[in-house]
């Protein structure tokens, strides 16, 4: 029994900072921690952050104190601010692997998901969904939708940038046109979900492949992405290595294994995402039926850190008139 305690006491533990869905027995984590503690001779070790934008806010409230290891969750949106904290090392995997929709060759920051923004409706309620996001502004003011806060929800702050992305300097016009069909603005993806399920609106800020969680999980067919011709604004979620890591060994092994098999054959149905590679028996057949947008919208990070306080002033102005 000594002896057993002492090997324990002797395991290093990797400390992955993540956002709470991804650690969660719903999530990917728990698979990810199975898969890698049996190759490593480790602990690894998920300390939760309630979204990437806290996880992002944690990293840099701790600075060189962190205990952190590796940071696992970052929206690619804010990698501007965590590049200028000077607190990462170059994470030295080979991304020539990766199977993104845009060129990727950061040498900080690793991909290890992807997806789309998108509108999810009920197809047996809403027959004929708005196939633009011009359309989408245009309708009728009957037509009723759930959003996320910017400030507080990765969702929503996604949807700040696609409008954004579309529409420019007439983003205040393209959100007025908005409010007027805005149900609610919930804080965070999870209670706009819930809403929307239960009837509260048409539709709900989510992503492209939500629907296959209907679809592998449910059986259930009828909840869609409206497909917009305009394109889709892009989700990146990325990792990073500590330069302070307390395990920088193990943290490098991690690195490495994120873009491997084992790792990213959980993000399919673990974080209902595209995996950043795509693992060698592909994508669940439920992924067929969903729209893959043609255009992927995406601002330049620099550009977003400059000037997101100003974008989300845009839109608690036009959700005020």
């Amino acid at each position: 029994m000594a002896a057993a305690s002492a090997a324990l006491a002797d395991t290093p533990v990797l400390n992955v900072y993540t956002y709470d869905s991804f650690a969660s027995k719903w999530g990917p984590g728990a698979a990810v921690k199975k898969a890698f503690e049996a190759q490593c001779a480790c602990e690894l070790n998920y300390v939760a952050a309630d979204s990437s934008a806290g996880l992002l806010a944690r990293i840099l409230l701790e600075g060189p104190r962190s205990r952190a290891d590796v940071v696992l969750g970052l929206d690619a949106n804010f990698i501007a601010d965590a590049r200028a904290a000077d607190l990462l090392v170059p994470h030295r995997v080979d991304t020539a692997k990766l199977d993104l929709p845009i060129a990727w060759d950061d040498q900080l920051f690793l991909p290890f998901d992807y997806g789309y923004f998108a509108f999810i409706y009920n197809a047996e309620k809403l027959a004929a969904p708005p196939r633009s996001f011009q359309e989408l502004a245009d309708a009728d003011d009957s037509l009723k939708i759930i959003v996320q806060d910017p400030r507080s929800s990765t969702p929503g702050f996604g949807l700040l940038l696609w409008i954004k992305s579309l529409y420019g300097d007439a983003a205040p016009r393209v959100w007025r046109q908005l409010a007027c069909k805005i149900v609610t603005v919930t804080q965070g993806w999870t209670e706009a979900y819930n809403l929307f399920l239960a009837g509260e609106a048409d539709m709900v800020l989510s992503y492209t492949t939500s629907p296959a969680y209907h679809i592998i999980a449910e059986q259930e067919h009828k909840y869609r992405a409206a497909e917009f011709a305009e394109g889709h604004g892009l989700q990146i979620e990325v990792a990073a290595q500590l330069a302070r890591a307390p395990q920088p060994e193990l943290a490098r092994q991690f690195m490495n294994f994120i873009v491997g098999e084992e790792f990213q054959t959980t993000i399919p149905t673990g974080n209902w995402m595209y995996p950043a590679v795509l693992p060698a028996a592909g994508l669940p057949a439920a992924f067929a039926e969903l729209p893959r947008p043609t255009q992927a919208l995406r601002l330049p990070p620099a550009e977003v850190a400059a000037n997101k306080s100003a974008w989300v002033a845009e839109f608690t102005r036009a959700l005020s008139e």
